[in-house]
């Protein structure tokens, strides 16, 4: 059936992010409704239908923990629901650390709306969290802004989100260093750590996998080589099956120690590989200071 309508809800915990993603999307030609009410999901669905002057209708919607608990169990199905129908639909879903929300929230002084007189923002963000997670379960990419600025979400958004085309499995191969933490959101988390590491070499110390220097020493050692092959083989195999099972979104995690050499070059070797086969691929790098998608 031809997708006649592209939906995205984007739900998540309270200060993660969710206006600036509406933001985005309202700016990228979205009708953007904020908090709507789940058991109107479907007649804004047909009144956008009705109104999209014959090309396919664009409508995003914020649901969260304001809402009421049965609308959230019952959201999973009604979106299967409007699949069915013909309705291309994204479920992206938000969330931080605690400490980060408490520093947001502290920046903005805004009220979190589970806090009250008698609960306060900590047993807030708590509760909320527990009021979600079986609608983060049922989301098709969740994104962990805790280490994400604005820009970057909106980035994420624009580049992963809405370029998406109907029917496609969107995969992102990005770097890290465990030092910082394995990034929460990933579907697949490979360790570079045992292999020889470029920092230990001075003349390299202060370059990168981007640089060539870094990649020749590491393309001399038969471990990288051997790892490399894993791996590609691994996603070769298992990424068409995921494409297959109507998954939407994939996320790949390669780490080494401080995220700058090893595992940038495996990164982008490894997306370069997949790109033989796959689209779209894109690349991010999580411990250089640019941090934006791209998908060569």
């Amino acid at each position: 059936m031809p997708e006649e309508l592209r939906l995205i809800v984007v739900s998540g915990l309270s200060g993660s992010g969710k206006s600036v993603a509406l933001r985005v999307l309202e700016d990228l030609g979205y009708y953007c409704i904020d908090n709507l009410p789940v058991g109107l999901l479907a007649s804004a669905v047909d009144e956008i239908r009705r109104n999209d002057g014959g090309s396919p209708g664009l409508l995003a919607v914020g649901v969260d923990a304001r809402s009421r608990a049965d609308d959230l169990d019952a959201l999973p199905d009604l979106l299967r629901e409007l699949r069915d129908r013909g309705v291309g639909t994204d479920m992206v879903f938000l969330h931080a650390s605690d400490r980060t929300l408490l520093q947001r929230y502290g920046d903005s002084r805004r009220r979190h709306p589970l806090a009250d007189g008698s609960t306060q923002l900590r047993a807030a963000i708590r509760s909320e969290r527990a009021m979600l997670a079986e609608l983060e379960l049922s989301a098709d990419l969740v994104i962990d802004t805790t280490a994400t600025s604005i820009y970057e979400l909106a980035d994420i958004i624009r580049s992963r989100v809405v370029r998406r085309e109907a029917g496609s499995l969107s995969v992102l191969i990005e770097s890290f260093g465990f030092k910082h933490g394995i990034p929460t959101d990933a579907d697949f988390v490979f360790d570079l750590r045992s292999l020889p590491n470029p920092y230990w070499t001075l003349k390299l110390r202060g370059l990168t996998g981007r640089d060539q220097e870094v990649r020749d020493f590491l393309d001399r050692q038969e471990t990288f080589a051997d790892m490399f092959d894993d791996i590609s083989d691994f996603l070769a195999r298992w990424v068409p099956h995921y494409k297959e099972a109507n998954r939407a979104y994939m996320t790949v995690a390669i780490g080494c120690t401080g995220g700058q050499h090893r595992s940038v070059y495996m990164a982008e070797k490894i997306a370069g590989k997949l790109r033989e086969i796959h689209e779209p691929v894109l690349t991010r790098h999580n411990a250089l200071p640019e941090r934006r998608l791209t998908r060569d």
